[in-house]
């Protein structure tokens, strides 16, 4: 029997309308059902390892695609001419992943409902982007996400800052004088840069990172990344956002603890053992596999080629990427 899903603004309504993740197992097995049967990459995997809808029955069942099928194929549930094309940035010499995006506006609830969860309403704040690399580089998803959260502050200092150092600085300082609530999201590197030639106090801004070194210098533990930034901000917690170019969902964390909104949930695999899941447990570290039911017409549940930590039963942070992986543009920080 072919399985149907509701309407766009249904499933919507459906899927940013969880509160916990009570009612995730019944969208998410519905969801592998309607993958198996129109995402002909998934269908095929899900064959070789004799997992179907019919002995599928929980979510520790489900297979989860290997990430790496991003660069190599076009993940597309359904047949679609998509609306946007996101690219990793990586470094030079990699290869990008690539996400075919059939509707842009579902891209756009998952990030403004996930910052509204963690941070409020975003018309409160002024939204402050460094982010270089990805803005020379091209779609990318996190300055697409940026872009509508500068538009959406409403705010007529929000804006992206490419090199101009001087002028971010005196923004800040305008704005730290008003009190005004603000964000400034940045890549490693350049906030590391950043707040090295601009050392200040701040205390009405968040500063969170997103990214790695891309190749700009040593990758440093999370512990060194923290306190360099902290001393330079002056603030007691970094913030960081952990995304990528294959979901259309983000964590957010403060100090490195991180969480997800209720349509995203992580698991963690055993390293040497893909198919065994771990318990949520403090301490328990593996392989991170990701289910994110906004990403309904590419592939809902991702084996991703991070190493994750539980702190307890709802919070993880990052360790970094496996060995065999390529640099890339998220999280890429070791301990």
């Amino acid at each position: 029997m072919r399985v149907e899903l509701p309407k766009m603004n249904d499933w919507t309504d459906e899927v940013f309308g969880l509160h916990n993740e009570k009612n995730l197992p019944f969208i998410a097995l519905r969801l592998f059902k309607f993958q198996f049967e129109h995402n002909p990459l998934y269908h095929d995997y899900c064959l070789a390892l004799g997992r179907t809808p019919g002995t599928v029955h929980r979510l520790e069942d489900i297979p989860f695609l290997p990430i790496s099928f991003f660069k190599s194929h076009r993940i597309a549930t359904t047949d679609f001419e998509h609306a946007a094309l996101f690219e990793s940035s990586g470094t030079t010499g990699t290869i990008a992943s690539r996400h075919y995006v059939r509707e842009t506006g579902l891209y756009e609830r998952s990030f403004t409902e996930a910052f509204r969860l963690f941070y409020g309403d975003v018309r409160d704040y002024c939204i402050l982007g460094l982010l270089p690399s990805y803005l020379e580089r091209g779609q990318s998803s996190l300055v697409y996400m940026v872009d509508r959260l500068i538009r959406d502050s409403g705010h007529p200092e929000s804006g992206f800052y490419l090199h101009d150092h001087q002028k971010l600085n005196d923004t800040l300082h305008r704005l730290e004088a008003t009190g005004q609530k603000t964000l400034l999201i940045g890549v490693t590197y350049a906030l590391l840069d950043f707040s090295a030639a601009w050392p200040q106090n701040l205390h009405h801004t968040i500063v969170m990172e997103t990214g790695g070194m891309k190749g700009r210098g040593r990758e440093l533990t999370r512990a060194e990344l923290h306190a360099a930034l902290r001393a330079g901000f002056g603030v007691d917690e970094i913030h960081a956002e952990y995304g990528m170019t294959e979901l259309l969902s983000q964590a957010y964390a403060i100090g490195g603890r991180f969480q997800t909104p209720p349509w995203m949930q992580v698991y963690l695999r055993d390293e040497t053992d893909p198919f065994d899941l771990l318990p949520r447990r403090a301490g328990v570290s593996g392989g991170m596999n990701i289910i994110d039911l906004a990403n309904i017409y590419s592939c809902a549940f991702i084996a991703t080629e991070d190493i994750g930590r539980w702190i307890d039963s709802e919070r993880f942070e990052v360790l970094g990427r496996m060995d065999h992986s390529d640099i890339r543009g998220c999280s890429l920080l070791t301990v």
